[in-house]
């Protein structure tokens, strides 16, 4: 194999069979449920990279159900985003995310730096209440339930809230365990078709756990609950 030939050809590992498939992607047919919580501004500062900003002790955490992913499949993701601000424009700080795939978290990760790990996160309806859950193993960490359609959002608010930036910390280290790439990445959801976007009364609860003591930063106080459907 020549050199030449790999430069050519190598988008991702391993070069003979990748984890993914060339872009560009799509993702259609999106169900959102997002509930907005309080926390500590002390906890969000600690996690937050700069230059971004804190803004607002909140914390959403989102359960979204991706059933049609060019070249990723289905699946389901969960994970924390946290609102910040990069001089004077608002946007939003994935800081976790947990998916069920293989091949979306290979490429999330190193495509764009999304904080991506394996878990297993569901979305359903069960009679009339939309239920999230995410497990690491055997364990529950987080749980969620909203009531199934109560009151329309305003349509108008939730697309200027998915127009705004995104903000990642992509790191790739070097074969000697340093960092070879740490950049701040932002990016844009771009091509939005809102099917509907509803609001309603939600619980949530998150469970403590060796390794996901990230998910443990929140008071009790709800803010808002949402959830979209989306292509």
């Amino acid at each position: 194999m020549k050199i030449q030939d790999i430069k050519a050809n190598a988008f991702a590992m391993p070069f003979t069979s990748p984890a993914f498939p060339r872009g560009p992607y799509r993702f259609t047919q999106r169900e959102f449920l997002v509930i907005t919580y309080r926390t500590d501004m002390d906890a969000l500062r600690a996690v937050v990279p700069e230059p971004l900003e804190v803004v607002e002790p909140l914390v959403k955490f989102e359960f979204i159900r991706m059933p049609d992913s060019t070249g990723f499949g289905s699946y389901t993701e969960a994970g924390q985003v946290i609102p910040v601000r990069l001089h004077g424009v608002s946007g939003s700080y994935a800081h976790a995310m947990y998916l069920n795939d293989h091949p979306p978290i290979a490429g999330g990760r190193e495509l764009w730096g999304f904080p991506k790990k394996l878990a297993t996160p569901k979305l359903q309806t069960e009679i009339d209440t939309l239920v999230g859950t995410l497990d690491y193993g055997s364990v529950r960490i987080a749980s969620a339930t909203m009531g199934f359609k109560h009151r329309e959002a305003d349509a108008a608010s939730v697309l200027a809230s998915l127009a705004a930036p995104n903000f990642l910390l992509k790191i790739i280290p070097h074969v000697d365990g340093t960092p070879r790439i740490c950049e701040l990445v932002r990016y844009y959801t771009t091509h939005v078709n809102l099917r509907g976007a509803w609001t309603g009364p939600s619980a949530l609860a998150l469970h403590p756990h060796a390794w996901h003591l990230c998910l443990n930063f929140l008071c009790s106080t709800l803010c808002r609950v949402c959830t979209l459907w989306r292509t």
